[in-house]
């Protein structure tokens, strides 16, 4: 079998597994939100029942069953996908961490750090709901809890190079960000108390700013150029407040985007140029090839300890020589720097 063909195979392979891994988050983060849609999840039904008594009659109320819907539950068949989408990630955990080349650095990525406590959160919330018998106001908690399964969309990273540029521009652009809040930050609170007393100036019976932390509110959506129209000022005074207001907001962050788009675009570059290289070749040794190659290296490693050892003990005896020239004879001398030169 020639080189490029066992080349080809195993690319087949590792092609295969990123499609099944692949398909199962897609199928997890599917589930996990088509089963919150009212029409598949089933209700909790209580029944209540009435007996015939003089109370009820004279209320008006007739003997029997009542039906209350007190809560509501996702459909079975949304557990049995999870499950098994569940146990593929946990084998998949199992399989990388078995042959990872470097235990620390697997157990320090924080993708395989987000993969294990989203596998986790699972098993977790199969245990609260079932074992505890949560109630409805629990079940809330534990299902908020397992939001977390959603950053699994972040295993997609280490099978598109779109995504790992994208995380590479944040961390090369995380100080004009941090530049970009800090100044956001400052623009909200300094127009979150310009409009609130800019309303109180004049005559407003609307008054909708009861305060500065209620203004924290529409400043930040002012200056992000959203406005949901739950707030607005009425004066002209807080009129031209909030118009300011948004050319600040526009202006503050336009000014770190080239920064970041440089950046994007660099990374995005030095990707495609490295797709376009050659890739290496490996050639796979046969059986027979492997037995000569530890032969001769073994062989190599023994002659080279063996010189370092002679080397050191022929400097050791020209040491020797050197420091007792008193208590030798000239023909001692002789005899022991021919040696040490014969052991050179």
């Amino acid at each position: 079998m020639s080189v490029d063909a066992d080349l080809f195979k195993s690319w087949k392979k590792d092609f295969a597994i990123s499609v099944v891994s692949i398909c199962f988050v897609v199928v997890s983060i599917v589930s996990f939100c088509l089963k919150t849609h009212p029409n598949w999840r089933i209700p909790d039904i209580d029944l209540h029942f009435f007996p015939y008594n003089e109370t009820a009659h004279f209320s008006g109320r007739r003997p029997g069953l009542m039906v209350t819907k007190s809560a509501t539950r996702a459909h079975p068949a949304f557990f049995y996908v999870e499950l098994i989408c569940n146990l593929w990630f946990a084998f998949e955990i199992v399989v990388r961490f078995t042959f990872c080349p470097n235990i620390v650095r697997f157990v320090k990525d924080a993708i395989n750090i987000i993969d294990v406590v989203a596998t986790l959160s699972f098993y977790v919330d199969w245990l609260m709901e079932y074992l505890l018998k949560t109630t409805e106001g629990n079940r809330d908690t534990v299902e908020f809890f397992s939001i977390i399964r959603i950053l699994r969309l972040f295993k997609l990273t280490q099978h598109s190079s779109g995504l790992k540029i994208l995380i590479q521009t944040f961390k090369a652009s995380a100080q004009e960000l941090l530049l970009l809040v800090f100044f956001v930050l400052l623009g909200i609170v300094i127009f979150a108390a310009l409009v609130y007393y800019a309303e109180r100036v004049e005559a407003n019976p609307d008054n909708q700013f009861d305060s500065i932390p209620v203004g924290l509110w529409w400043a930040i959506i002012t200056m992000c150029t959203i406005g949901f129209g739950d707030m607005v000022p009425k004066t002209y005074l807080g009129m031209i407040v909030g118009s300011v207001c948004a050319l600040m907001g526009v202006l503050t962050i336009a000014l770190p985007v080239p920064v970041i788009v440089s950046n994007f675009a660099m990374f995005y570059s030095h990707a495609q140029a490295r797709s376009k290289l050659p890739k290496k070749r490996r050639r796979i040794l046969q059986p027979h090839e492997i037995h000569s190659t530890v032969g001769k290296s073994t062989t190599a490693a023994l002659l080279s300890s063996m010189n370092r050892r002679i080397n050191h003990t022929a400097e050791s005896l020209m040491n020797m020589a050197n420091d007792q020239n008193s208590g030798l004879t000239l023909t001692n001398q002789m005899h022991m720097r021919e040696m040490s030169q014969k052991m050179l």
